[in-house]
C-alpha cells in the first residue's frame, strides 16, 4: 500500500503497529492527499491493488466526499484524508503514533498491497 501512496504523491504517510493496542487491525497507514480528486484516485489505486492481490471483502467509506477515506482491508486499515481534515482527527494521537510530520516508511506493514 505504501508503494501506491508513494506513486500516487501522498503526503505525511505514517504507518502505526496496533499490536496489543486493539484487535481490528494490526497496521493503521495515515495519509493525505491535496485535494478530494487526488484522494479518491489514491483509493481507487489502492483498492485495484488490494483486488489484484486476491483480497475479497475490502471495505471502503467516504468516497462521495473524499475529504476522508477509510480503507479496511482487514489487518491494515488505511485513512486518507485532506490536511485539515487530519489535523481536526487527528488519529495519530489517539493511536499513539508519530505526528504528520513524522513519515515512516520502514517495518512489516511497508510492503503491504504493493
Amino acid at each position: 500500500m505504501e508503494t501506491s501512496l508513494d506513486d500516487d504523491k501522498a503526503q505525511d504517510v505514517i504507518v502505526i503497529d496496533l499490536a496489543g493496542k486493539t484487535d481490528i487491525a494490526d497496521y493503521l497507514v495515515i495519509a493525505c492527499g491535496t485535494s478530494q480528486r487526488q484522494i479518491g484516485a489514491m483509493t481507487q489505486h489502492i483498492q485495484a491493488k488490494l483486488k489484484a492481490s486476491g483480497l475479497k471483502g475490502v471495505a471502503v467509506e467516504g468516497m462521495t466526499q473524499c475529504d476522508w477515506v477509510l480503507i479496511d482491508a482487514g489487518d491494515v486499515v488505511v485513512h486518507l484524508f485532506r490536511p485539515e481534515v487530519r489535523a481536526f482527527y487527528s488519529l495519530e494521537k489517539m493511536w499513539g503514533g508519530p505526528g504528520p510530520d513524522t513519515q515512516t516508511g520502514t517495518g512489516p506493514a511497508a510492503g503491504l498491497g504493493a
